[in-house]
């Protein structure tokens, strides 16, 4: 049960966000679901390998590269799913940063 909250959560945060963002555009509240999905699949699988990997780079940055880990995923997922665009790499990166915001308030608020 708490997944499927989770997932409506993270779901209402991608549409929240690509209503806020001008170049960044969803087709439905089904399709942020699907978002949400494949965002959560590729966070649970790819994320940590990927993680590893830029550990180096990550801690030269202190922490700033994995906004654009976060934002290769965010176009990655918006190249795999047809209704979600992103107007490029910068707003994917945006996009990333805002919905990591708006996702926590909205966790907060459904606790």
């Amino acid at each position: 049960m708490k997944l499927f909250v989770r997932l409506l959560v993270n779901a209402l945060a991608v549409a929240i966000t690509a209503y806020i963002l001008p170049n960044v555009s969803i087709d439905s509240f089904f399709t942020a679901l699907v978002v949400a999905v494949v965002l959560a699949v590729i966070n649970t699988f790819i994320k940590p390998i990927i993680g590893f990997l830029t550990l180096p780079i990550n801690l030269i940055t202190l922490g700033l590269f994995s906004f654009i880990v976060n934002g290769v995923f965010i176009w990655y997922a918006s190249q795999l799913i047809n209704g979600f665009t992103v107007g490029g790499f910068l707003w994917a990166v945006i996009f990333s940063i805002v919905l990591s915001l708006i996702s926590s308030v909205l966790s907060i608020m459904a606790k």
